[in-house]
């Protein structure tokens, strides 16, 4: 039984991979049929009987002729439609008793019903019905009525219902397999983007960790450098400082390669950088480097969601950076962050240079070479927010970022974080 199913199985994929194979195949047969059919009479009787008549030579010929045409019935559907149907009413018409020729106009009309759209399908399909009917009442020998008549109204009928149906479950099958290959190709774009999403994430989390803490250390090693001879306290706390920052550099990227190595862990914390809650550890940070800020504004009463409780403290950090590495001597800076309404302003300012004088990172140099801002401006955006950075009139230079905040369900709005209003510190 397996054997056989098997090549019946085979025999099936080498006729769809040969179509005209497969219609020679089915003309053959259907000639076969309508030959064997020719030796049938009708009779009156409780069914067609054999054996008593024989087919006329014509009748073959037009046989013959209508399964040749079969063969095309993929390539012409139309033609051989029209061709079977003038040589099926040629028999109506001439012979009596009609030979079959008639099951190759039904063949046809499935081929049409189930290769064209249903307007046409209907339009052919009744004229097709029409026509042979007409045809085997009006000239053949039995009354109107008879069953032969009706049988060929019903079988034209049939193949048309019959190719109309396959037609439709063949689109049926082709949509759902291409949405299908549509999902599967927007799945692997959808991937990719993750993929690309994610190496940016990692790209800005370094880049934030590396540059903040290799800024303060190279600040600190310069000012033990510089006073090591004359006031050794001095330096030794400037080196202590140094410790300090690559101590909490190292943790950091400690966090973050083990962040990239875990797999499948639900517990475990998914951003390896603090908030706004560790924002003073962050601030003497800078002070100790020899940078005077001032915070003018924090988020302690009312927690912001982790994206952008993470996001504005990335911004304070790059923001302080950049003024520590870029502003000059003397220079001080002030941080604040802003409730207004469903969104948190976070604003880094500093005395540092002034217009004229051009700092790397800002704005118009964001081609330069530079990541800072860039890293900052793609953090902002990816949550749907907008960050500004450039001189500020009169000297300085000014970070403004606009994040927005999503109001937990449930959970009305405190009281005095509306409308602008700083937050406690």
């Amino acid at each position: 039984m397996t054997t056989l199913s098997s090549g019946f199985a085979r025999a099936r994929r080498w006729l769809r991979d040969h179509p005209l194979a497969f219609d020679a195949t089915l003309a053959l047969g259907s000639l076969v049929a309508m030959i064997a059919g020719s030796f049938a009479d009708p009779g009156t009787g409780h069914g067609p009987t054999f054996g008593t008549r024989t087919p006329e030579p014509f009748s073959v010929l037009l046989m013959v002729l209508a399964a040749v045409a079969l063969v095309l019935r993929r390539r012409r559907p139309m033609a051989v439609l029209a061709a079977t149907g003038v040589l099926s009413a040629t028999e109506y018409i001439l012979m009596d008793p009609p030979a079959p020729v008639v099951m190759s106009t039904v063949i046809a009309l499935y081929t049409v019903a189930s290769r064209t759209d249903r307007p046409t399908t209907w339009r052919v399909g009744l004229l097709t019905m029409g026509a042979l009917t007409a045809a085997s009442m009006f000239f053949g020998s039995t009354p109107w009525y008879s069953q032969e008549n009706l049988g060929v109204f019903a079988w034209t009928g049939m193949a048309g219902a019959a190719g109309d149906a396959v037609r439709s479950r063949r689109a049926f099958v082709d949509a759902i397999r291409e949405r299908a290959e549509r999902a599967e190709r927007t799945r692997e774009e959808e991937a990719r983007r993750r993929v690309a999403e994610e190496r940016l994430r990692i790209a800005r989390d370094l880049h934030d960790v590396v540059a903040h803490h290799i800024a303060l250390v190279n600040v600190q090693a310069g000012v033990a450098a510089h006073v090591m001879d004359k006031r050794p306290d001095q330096a030794k706390e400037a080196l202590a400082h140094v410790r300090d920052a690559s101590r909490s550099a190292l943790n950091e990227l400690r966090v973050t390669v083990g962040l990239l190595r875990q797999q499948g862990d639900p517990e475990a914390p998914t951003e390896p950088a603090p908030g706004l809650a560790v924002l003073g550890e962050l601030v003497d940070t800078f002070r100790n480097a020899g940078l005077p800020v001032e915070v003018a504004g924090s988020d302690h009463g009312n927690r912001l969601p982790a994206a952008v409780d993470l996001a504005a403290y990335r911004v304070i950090q790059e923001a302080l950076t950049n003024v520590r590495k870029h502003a000059g001597a003397g220079a001080r800076a002030e941080v604040s962050v802003v409730r207004v309404g469903a969104t948190a302003e976070v604003t880094v300012l500093d005395n540092g240079r002034g217009c004229g004088a051009r700092r790397p990172g800002a704005d118009d140099d964001l081609e330069s070479g530079g990541h800072g801002l860039v890293g900052m401006r793609e953090r902002v955006t990816a949550l749907g927010g907008a960050l500004t950075a450039g001189p500020r009139y009169g000297g300085g230079f000014r970070v403004h970022a606009i994040l927005p905040v999503e109001a937990r369900k449930g959970e009305p709005e405190r009281p005095g974080t509306a409308g602008g209003t700083r937050l406690c510190r």
